[in-house]
């Protein structure tokens, strides 16, 4: 027989084990998934994106669909659903603990103890398990490395050498910045007296935190206050830009993830919480250039170790309660 012949006759009764074998593997990889976890969440795109790879890989039965936008309108959005009676998530992964308090305070979490928690302090994650933070994005001091002054404290950009130079984000924008002032405001040795202060600096209130970064990267002003990721990777490659984790401490935001009270599959759902808490996906979280918040994973590149950063406390349900009341006292001070 001929070699071409005999390739033909090969290929004549490969062809259909081919196909058969192909519809088995593509039958095993929809059996595969057998469930379907809905995540509502506020981290950018190309992140949550890495989330739902990794998690999917390391539960190959749950697909995860998911929906992005930033988290007010987020929630504005799953309570205009809940509202209407339509489908809900069963995972949430947003921004901020505040944000979580209000779900807790309309009975639309659930607890979940989960195995992870030990690995974190008791200060990230909700004492009953509504929730649990998943990253440090803390707020502190940038400055132009033109600038006279190199500040270290908070108290130091009250100071007349900075009157008029120093820019930050608005609370009545910027979650953080919500964050960051009830961390401000709670704090006996700052508090409101300090907000005043810098207003009285005139001190400059805009937008969000990336026109601050802008701002301060470009000089035009020299001092601000910014959450912490944008000028550490900024300066790494090359931005002349420093950032400071001020001696008083720092506030953070700390992205929580929860479970809804009505998820389809809560099993699916504490898996979820648990995998974004555990190791791999804390390690995740520092590729992503973001800091851990479970202790003992390396940080980024340009930021100090976990345990060398002190937080400020932030007592969320008290910040839920006098938010309207800061951000009215805020307007006050600084303008819209």
């Amino acid at each position: 027989m001929s070699t071409t012949r005999h390739l033909a006759t090969v290929a004549r009764y490969l062809t259909p084990l081919l196909a058969v074998t192909s519809l088995a593997m593509m039958t095993a990889s929809a059996q595969a998934a057998e469930t379907t976890l809905t995540l509502y969440t506020s981290q950018p795109s190309s992140d949550a994106q890495q989330t739902v790879d990794a998690f999917e890989a390391a539960n190959p039965d749950i697909d995860v669909e998911w929906v992005r936008d930033g988290t007010t309108r987020l929630m504005a959005r799953l309570r205009s659903e809940l509202e209407a009676g339509v489908s809900r998530p069963d995972v949430l992964l947003i921004a901020d603990a505040v944000t979580m308090e209000s779900l807790i305070a309309d009975d639309l979490l659930q607890p979940y103890q989960s195995p992870e928690r030990d690995a974190f302090d008791a200060q990230l994650y909700h004492s009953d398990g509504y929730y649990y933070g998943t990253k440090l994005i803390t707020t502190g001091i940038v400055y132009n490395n033109r600038a006279a002054e190199a500040p270290q404290r908070w108290q130091d950009l009250t100071d007349e050498a900075l009157k008029g130079q120093v820019t930050m984000p608005s609370p009545l924008y910027s979650g953080a910045a919500l964050i960051h002032l009830a961390s401000l405001t709670d704090n006996a040795a700052l508090g409101w007296d300090y907000v005043e202060a810098l207003a009285a600096n005139d001190a400059e209130a805009q937008g969000g935190n990336g026109g601050v970064f802008k701002a301060v990267a470009s000089g035009t002003k020299p001092y601000g206050v910014v959450v912490d990721f944008l000028p550490i990777r900024e300066a790494v490659k090359g931005s002349p830009v420093t950032f400071v984790f001020p001696e008083e401490g720092s506030s953070a935001v700390t992205e929580p993830v929860a479970i809804m009270k009505g998820a389809d599959d809560v099993e699916a759902a504490q898996r979820f919480v648990d995998f974004v808490l555990s190791e791999s996906g804390q390690q995740l979280v520092s590729e992503m250039g973001y800091l851990p918040a479970r202790n003992g994973i390396a940080p980024p590149a340009g930021f100090p170790a976990r345990e060398d950063i002190t937080l400020m406390p932030l007592d969320s349900e008290r910040a839920l309660n006098e938010e309207a009341a800061a951000k009215a006292r805020f307007s006050e001070l600084f303008g819209d």
